[in-house]
């Protein structure tokens, strides 16, 4: 991942394109390359990924908690799963993105269907990339509240 069109992601440890020209392939990337990933065992699916804008959703079935309601945990893997996303493409090439702080506020339950996350920027500076992200239901009711904050590094080079 040395070239100048990508850039490793967080979540996945794949390869983004990060020139912001097609968020397709920025999604297909992230998707493709979470295989064997706590986001791919929860069922995680990225919709939207732009330093700007990161969707993801969630099935409820499978993530819940012994009252059959989505597990709050769960939650926060979705928000720091959309959070790192949108950092490491912020970050670039040859950089990337690990999180330092993250808090949730949980507002309701789900209990199926899915849940949204969407990230948007809250900062995004040369060391430093908090994002807001919201959680919704399939009813478009507040779940969760989170705020991620991300540090930014330059790569360190692979072990041989």
């Amino acid at each position: 991942m040395t070239d100048n069109t990508t850039a490793p992601s967080a979540a996945s440890d794949v390869a983004l394109p990060v020139d912001g020209t097609d968020d397709a392939a920025t999604v297909h990337a992230i998707n493709e390359g979470g295989r064997g990933t706590l986001a791919e065992r929860m069922g995680v699916e990225f919709l939207e990924a732009t330093p700007e804008r990161i969707v993801a959703r969630m099935p409820v079935e499978g993530n819940t908690q012994p009252y059959g309601l989505l597990h709050g945990g769960a939650s926060v893997v979705l928000a720091e799963s959309v959070g790192s996303v949108g950092a490491a493409l912020h970050a670039g090439p040859g950089r990337i993105a690990v999180g330092l702080d993250i808090n949730a506020t949980h507002h309701r339950g789900a209990r199926s269907g899915y849940v949204t996350a969407t990230g948007t920027p809250l900062s995004l500076g040369r060391t430093l990339a908090s994002y807001d992200v919201a959680i919704v239901d399939d009813e478009g009711n507040r779940v969760c509240t989170a705020r991620i904050t991300c540090l930014l590094r330059d790569s360190a080079p692979k072990a041989r």
